[in-house]
């Protein structure tokens, strides 16, 4: 009797604190506030109704009535830790069309912010622009490595000289050189190193191929001899890969990652403070959700039903979301029967974000880069049911305290091995894929061909500075491997893996290897 006392009083100082402010709160809507209020002592109880109430209003409601998701968002904005209204402990950028594009100027010799007007239909000059705009980011990041750098030419008589395209076609022969352009094949069946300056063809026979996967349209450092109008190479490599703390110097505070903060979040003190002291937060990833699998959708309330008890910071869903994108209706049906899954899990529907990344065969099918959200009208009583469900674009990002995320559902692994000229003869798999990402600085690191983009939104696939973790949805082996303080983790097929997915662990930046155990396990167990 106590207990339901207590409930009452704190569900009245709800009520009253509300109504002072000029709101009233929809039957019902407070029923998870009354939990979470029940644990706190009587002076945060009211700070944090004091806080909620200031968010309320500056979420500018059409009418004083407080629903339910107003108070969750509240709620949450609340448990900021005392944080600016910028620095958000946890936010997806769902909208990568959005992402701020920057562009080397040379002659300033740093990042200046792209101000001109984007377009979904941009005209063919702007194909050449973004080359142009991917080869000037590599330039200046190779120019400066020390195996090019002045200071390193004048102590090491080994160094090497970068140079243009242009400046070998001047001569008729030249030993040693080094140059930097994108590796394309031409109508002829050979391939050329190609820069702003000009074209070079190249003879490949005796090349020695670094660690990597070279595909036709990826920006290569070349090494050989010129003659007679062709590069004889003797080495094929990347440009060299930076680590973020470098490249960020660069670009100042300027907020290079998108969201709503004006300055970069990687730099707020108090973030990291929340970071390193919530130990016990987490991501999930799981790529694969068939939901109109019966056994998937089993699984997947499993989940959820397993995590209520210690909700995640949030729960990413990549698709393909149906094996058959056609029946849209069918899918419609199937994310209503997620929301009734979801809704029954009380702790994941106050603190937990569903982020829902689609996948190419995902309606609207498209296979241009970046890939918009799942449609309105698939979604919509999804949102209805669990307002924290987020509809997001593929490539996505993700921002938990200081540490940026990059999300991509693509079967990347596989185009990348299925392109590449030659397949590599040692290492692990996961390290070459890992090192072409990092040195190409791109999600897209091949022929628009193959890998079509929106040439206004390049910087969406952009990986430069690298963020802290960037997560694929390949349907082949899950694997992690890490690459200048960058983790590059492919979360594998939830439907075809036994039901594994991935646990991220920002607080010590692990990931973990989780599985939704069989029904003949869960029998043994209980035996």
């Amino acid at each position: 009797m106590s207990e339901i006392r207590e409930n009452s009083d704190i569900r009245r100082q709800i009520i009253n604190t509300f109504k002072l402010c000029g709101y009233t709160i929809r039957s019902g809507s407070s029923d998870f506030l009354v939990a979470e209020l029940d644990n706190m002592y009587p002076e945060d109880r009211r700070k944090i109704l004091d806080e909620m109430c200031d968010h309320i209003q500056r979420q500018g409601l059409s009418a004083p009535v407080v629903e339910q998701h107003h108070l969750e968002l509240a709620f949450r904005e609340s448990q900021n830790y005392g944080l600016n209204e910028s620095e958000t402990v946890f936010s997806v950028i769902d909208n990568i069309f959005t992402i701020p594009s920057f562009i080397y100027d040379c002659e300033r010799k740093k990042f200046l912010l792209d101000t001109k007007a984007r377009s979904l239909l941009a005209d063919p000059g702007a194909k050449a622009e973004c080359l142009r705009n991917r080869y000037y980011m590599l330039w200046q990041r190779t120019a400066r490595h020390e195996m090019f750098a002045k200071s390193a030419l004048d102590q090491n008589p080994t160094g090497f000289t970068l140079r243009r395209v242009e400046n070998i076609l001047c001569t008729s022969k030249m030993r040693d050189v080094v140059t930097l352009g994108m590796f394309t094949q031409f109508g002829d069946g050979k391939f050329h190193v190609e820069d702003p300056t000009g074209t070079i063809p190249l003879d490949l026979t005796e090349a020695k191929m670094h660690s990597g996967l070279f595909c036709d349209g990826c920006f290569v450092l070349v090494q050989g001899k010129y003659t007679d109008g062709v590069l004889k190479v003797t080495s094929l490599g990347f440009p060299p890969s930076e680590a973020a703390t470098s490249s960020r110097a660069y670009f100042g505070t300027a907020n290079t990652w998108g969201g709503r903060s004006k300055s970069l979040l990687k730099y707020s003190q108090r973030l990291k403070t929340v970071e390193l002291t919530d130990t016990e937060a987490t991501i999930i990833f799981l790529s694969d959700c068939w939901l109109d699998d019966a056994t998937v959708m089993q699984k997947l309330r499993v989940l959820f039903e397993g995590y209520d008890d210690s909700p995640p910071v949030a729960i990413v869903l990549m698709g393909p979301f149906t094996r058959n994108p056609e029946h849209y209706r069918l899918l419609k049906e199937k994310f209503t029967e997620l929301a009734n899954i979801i809704a029954q899990c009380p702790s994941i529907m106050a603190k937990t974000d569903v982020v829902l990344v689609p996948a190419v065969d995902d309606p609207p099918t498209s296979n241009i880069l970046p890939r918009p959200a799942l449609p309105d009208f698939l979604v919509a009583e999804l949102r209805r049911k669990v307002p924290r469900v987020i509809a997001a674009t593929n490539p996505c990002r993700l921002q938990y305290c200081t540490q940026q995320i990059t999300i991509f559902r693509m079967d990347l692994v596989t185009k990348l091995c299925r392109n590449a000229i030659r397949f590599p003869e040692s290492g692990p798999i996961e390290e070459h894929v890992a090192r072409t990402l990092v040195c190409q600085g791109s999600l897209a690191p091949m022929h628009m061909n193959v890998m079509p983009i929106l040439w206004h939104y390049d910087a969406a696939l952009s990986l430069y500075p690298l963020p802290d973790l960037v997560v694929l949805g390949d349907s082949s082996k899950s694997f992690s491997t890490q690459l200048q303080s960058c983790t590059i983790l492919n979360v594998g097929s939830f439907a075809k893996s036994n039901f594994s997915f991935k646990v991220y662990v920002p607080h010590n930046r692990t990931v973990e290897d989780s599985m939704i155990p069989s029904e003949d396990s869960l029998t043994e167990d209980q035996a």
